[in-house]
């Protein structure tokens, strides 16, 4: 079987509730249409910026299968499917209708904080249970454990429908570490909007974007530039809405990128809790920025 390799400007879409806090599919069709006219190259439903952990089972299937419509084919549909149960991730896998999907995103276990050996056996667990392609997810602020380089090249040696990573630990040295011993075909992708530009010029071949929901052209551009070596240019975009992308993570994700989105008028500024919305004192820093 042969996999296709996902690279430039990925979207972790936003799951838009309504104002009684059913999702509101109206506006996500909306919000995917928008990102699609942007020129993003794939889309990642039921990821961390979806609230996902908050979402019953019917409703995780619903909001799939409704992107997966909107998009019909036009760019790749990534799945979300992750934890820290291992049977229960492979139950998942086997449970869910993917028709649609050809990559998975499964994110490092988190709070059990395992081994190296327990993360590499959990994702080897889980290639081992699908034919579809996996993107592994290494975000250590989130998940309490940081997966190293040597697991990570481990596991896409081993596994040969792993093929890529998005790797948000920070480390610009870490990153460094895996891009220079990485294979050829395997893909490693940001997951930091503000670290994105630098991480490319390292030798990542794109992000999944949380600031690309509501600030589509401005990622597009810089990740595209980046792609053809234009960095000043990038750099140029990226400094215009710097002070943007740290304000949709004050007050966590993905409540700066819903109130964005409110202002811009994709979706209502309604989160399930544990979440809520941005305090007033980031709301007045965005309007002000937006304006």
């Amino acid at each position: 079987m042969g996999y296709q390799q996902l690279k430039g400007t990925g979207v972790a879409l936003i799951t838009p509730f309504q104002k009684n806090g059913s999702i509101d599919f109206p506006a996500l069709e909306k919000l995917t249409g928008n990102l699609l006219k942007g020129g993003v190259d794939f889309l990642v439903a039921l990821g961390t910026t979806a609230e996902t952990p908050t979402l019953t089972s019917a409703e995780r299937q619903e909001v799939l299968t409704a992107i997966i419509g909107y998009t019909n084919g036009q760019v790749p549909v990534v799945c979300g499917i992750g934890g820290n149960n291992t049977n229960e991730v492979v139950e998942q896998l086997k449970t869910m209708d993917l028709q649609g999907v050809d990559t998975i995103l499964s994110v490092v276990p988190y709070y059990n904080r395992p081994t190296q050996e327990g993360i590499y056996q959990h994702f080897k667990t889980i290639a081992g249970a699908t034919n579809k392609q996996i993107i592994l997810y290494n975000v250590p602020g989130r998940t309490g454990s940081n997966m190293l380089p040597e697991t990570v090249l481990r596991l896409a040696a081993e596994c040969k429908n792993i093929i890529g990573l998005k790797e948000a630990n920070g480390n610009i040295v870490q990153n460094m570490e895996l891009l220079q011993n990485k294979p050829d075909n395997f893909t490693v992708l940001s997951g930091d909007d503000n670290l994105a530009l630098a991480q490319m010029a390292l030798g990542m071949e794109g992000v999944i974007s949380v600031a690309a929901n509501c600030f589509t052209k401005e990622i597009t551009d810089i990740v595209n530039l980046a792609i053809v070596g234009k960095f000043d240019k990038a750099r140029k975009v990226l400094y215009k809405i710097l002070p943007a992308i740290d304000l949709l993570f004050a007050d966590g994700n993905p409540p700066g990128v819903k109130y964005a989105l409110s202002k811009q008028g994709f979706c209502n500024n309604v989160l399930r809790l544990p979440l809520v919305p941005v305090s007033e004192a980031t709301a007045k820093k965005m309007d002000n920025f937006l304006k």
